[in-house]
């Protein structure tokens, strides 16, 4: 069934098409899927540390004075 989803056409090297395909013979699925799902996990491991390091530069500005406890954050 066609879809109107947009495509991208890729060149792999040899290695790296085969463990492609093997992993969707493996798990009964498209290369087209395996592949998607490849990378939408490299793009979540790239945001993860994007803002890891966003809030570890935030992380060095912090002043102990301006944190709130559990109690003054909770209150009424």
């Amino acid at each position: 069934m066609p879809t109107k989803n947009p495509r991208i056409n890729v060149v792999l090297e040899e290695p790296l098409y085969r463990i492609i395909r093997e992993l969707a013979e493996k798990d009964g699925l498209s290369l087209s899927m395996v592949s998607r799902d490849l990378i939408r996990e490299a793009l979540e491991l790239r945001e993860d540390a994007a803002l890891a390091a966003f809030a570890e530069s935030r992380e060095k500005t912090l002043k102990e004075a301006d944190l709130s406890n559990h109690e003054e954050t909770w209150k009424d």
